[in-house]
């Protein structure tokens, strides 16, 4: 499967999914139901991670399409800037669906700015996403093109949506701003790694002194370290899009990421968090707890290890 094939499969995730996620979210507020809640947070983070690969293969694609007879580059272009645009309200709304996701693990009632800060760019994400599917869909298909051009809507989102190659050029365009971005990469794993790992092995039974909850305290410290690696890794795939796109290390290192984020979605939604969140000092974690937080060490180890080869293993997809 090429990276057209693989675009045009996922793209339908970000798309539809925001649209059910914000469906139930706005049904949730209005039967307030609970198990209605959770679900939409649930689909905004998922989509939120499934818009990260929907997005790095929209390059692949780009580059086997652009020589196409009939194919023009500048709507590539517009729909790219489209999905730039949309990508980052869907990770703002994935972020603010993992706080609230957090205080329901927590027990805690749901804060009122982060509910309506959901309602508003959960819907705002959806007319975005719409908008890129839109432009994609010009992209091939003349005839819906004229009819939305001259739109006032249209126009005005048009306005917002960064122009690709001026955002590229603005990532590279200092060696210290890469420098920068790096570093915040490398801090937020440090974050990351520091406190899901210690959390990790606590729970295959390390450290059994320390009891699970006091580490669980420091999580979000952990989740504030992902979305530093998620901003800053985005940028600077922005910054090399075609580096990145055609590096087997880097596309395995988003499959690790992907995988991880689940494993941790897992362990606080499967009960098996509550199972270890009353564990004492030199109390042993139940099996299945063991199995997800030796999966979720292993992948992060993966992750780390894969992003270290990343340079060495560039170019290794055949484009």
């Amino acid at each position: 499967m090429d990276f057209p094939h693989l675009h045009l499969l996922l793209n339908h995730f970000p798309i539809i999914g925001t649209i059910v996620g914000a469906g139930l979210f706005l049904t949730s507020l209005v039967v307030r139901t609970e198990d209605v809640r959770l679900t939409s947070l649930i689909v905004f983070i998922a989509v939120a991670l499934l818009a990260i690969p929907t997005f790095i293969t929209g390059v692949g694609a780009q580059e086997k399409i652009v020589a196409d007879p009939g194919i023009s580059n500048d709507l590539i272009q517009r729909h790219e800037g489209a999905a730039e645009l949309a990508i980052w309200f869907m990770e703002v709304t994935g972020a603010l669906a993992v706080v609230a996701l957090w205080q329901c693990a927590r027990r805690v009632p749901p804060a009122p700015w982060n509910t309506l800060a959901i309602l508003v760019f959960s819907l705002l994400t959806v007319v975005l996403m719409a908008r890129t599917g839109n432009t994609g869909g010009e992209i091939r298909h003349s005839e819906i093109r004229s009819a939305e051009e001259n739109t006032a809507p249209y126009a005005a989102l048009a306005y917002f949506e960064p122009s690709p190659a001026k955002f590229t050029r603005l990532m590279i365009v200092n060696k210290w701003w890469w420098a920068f971005m790096m570093d915040m990469h490398f801090f937020g794993l440090v974050l990351l790694i520091g406190t899901i790992g210690m959390l990790n092995l606590r729970v295959l039974g390390f450290a059994k002194q320390v009891p699970i909850a006091a580490l669980n305290k420091l999580v979000p410290w952990g989740l504030a370290g992902f979305g530093m690696n998620v901003t800053t890794g985005l940028l600077a795939f922005i910054g090399m899009p075609t580096f990145y796109t055609h590096d087997i290390a880097f596309v395995l290192k988003i499959a690790a990421i992907l995988l991880a984020a689940a494993a941790m979605v897992v362990f606080y939604l499967s009960g098996a968090f509550h199972d270890c969140e009353a564990l004492g000092a030199g109390k042993d974690a139940p099996l299945g707890a063991k199995l997800i937080a030796g999966t979720s060490l292993v992948l992060w180890f993966a992750v780390i290890v894969l992003g270290r080869y990343i340079q060495p293993l560039q170019d290794s997809i055949a484009r």
